[in-house]
């Protein structure tokens, strides 16, 4: 049944940033437009740093009920929006946003899709987890709304980065929050050897990324229940992912978490909820 009603134009979000060639969202909200057989579409914008404020202020204007919003553009974007809801407040960032009794309403929906990637693949995975331990390696942008889902699931992170002032840096973010002694940071030497006690390690770097160096790390002590899951999606299995399935780990690879973080945008937009599936897995990955 079309959305398109009384001749008006169909429904319209976006995704932006600088660049933004290489996105792979408008397959993913296409795919769901066209499977629901709703009117309307989802495109790419190309938003330079200095055009920001123009481009927020204005796209509703332009008919966009909302979109996406990525690198570079997800903390600088919140100067520009009215309601900044309480993720996206802890996290400093925001890559969702829509337009709501007028006003335009930003959250962050990345720490959603991550946990339900996992979900997803390993169902009941943190329940049946007594020790909820996890180590985080990397303490970019990707890292913070990881490890916020990770405290409201009740788990204690170590994170790790070949900077450590960055990994501190996170540590007083969380503890400012009132996460104080849940989140501590670790030197990037001992990433092989805080194992032995983790039920989770996440990889939130871009090592092991096609073009990027490969990261070494030693899983021979690491528990055989302990979960492995990398947020990279290109290659979809790295070679962490390689070295945990072979020494009989659990793991999950990253593709899902961009498609589980598209999820609340879309039902936002266009009224209706959609599903990840292997379908659309196969769509992004041969795309």
């Amino acid at each position: 049944m079309s959305e398109q009603k009384n001749g008006t134009e169909p429904k319209k979000a976006f995704v932006i940033g600088f660049p933004i060639s290489h996105s792979k969202s408008p397959i993913i909200h296409n795919h769901w437009l066209t499977s629901k057989q709703l009117s309307g579409k989802y495109e790419k914008i190309s938003v330079d740093p200095h055009d920001l404020k123009n481009f927020i202020t204005g796209f509703a204007q332009d008919g966009y009920l909302g979109g996406n919003i990525t690198i570079p553009h997800k903390e600088t974007v919140l100067e520009h929006v009215d309601v900044i809801h309480p993720t996206a407040k802890r996290l400093k960032a925001a890559n969702t946003l829509w337009i709501e009794d007028g006003k335009i309403h930003a959250d962050n929906t990345d720490g959603y899709g991550f946990l339900a990637n996992i979900d997803q693949n390993k169902p009941n995975w943190d329940q049946n987890d007594p020790i909820k331990k996890a180590l985080i390696l990397g303490a970019g942008g990707a890292s913070r709304p990881i490890i916020d889902g990770l405290l409201e699931r009740g788990f204690q992170i170590a994170v790790t980065n070949r900077t450590k002032a960055r990994s501190d840096a996170i540590v007083d973010l969380f503890n400012d929050l009132g996460f104080e002694g849940q989140v501590y940071a670790i030197d990037w030497k001992e990433r092989s050897n805080v194992l032995s006690d983790r039920s989770l390690l996440v990889n939130t770097t871009a090592l092991g990324m096609t073009g990027q160096p490969e990261l070494e790390i030693d899983l021979k002590t690491l528990s055989e229940d302990a979960l492995v899951t990398d947020i990279v999606y290109s290659p979809l299995k790295t070679d962490l992912l390689l070295q945990a399935e072979k020494q009989g780990n659990p793991i999950v690879d990253g593709l899902g978490m961009l498609l589980h973080q598209a999820v609340p945008g879309f039902e936002r937009w266009f009224g209706s909820r959609p599903e990840v599936t292997d379908h659309l897995r196969k769509l992004v990955l041969s795309a």
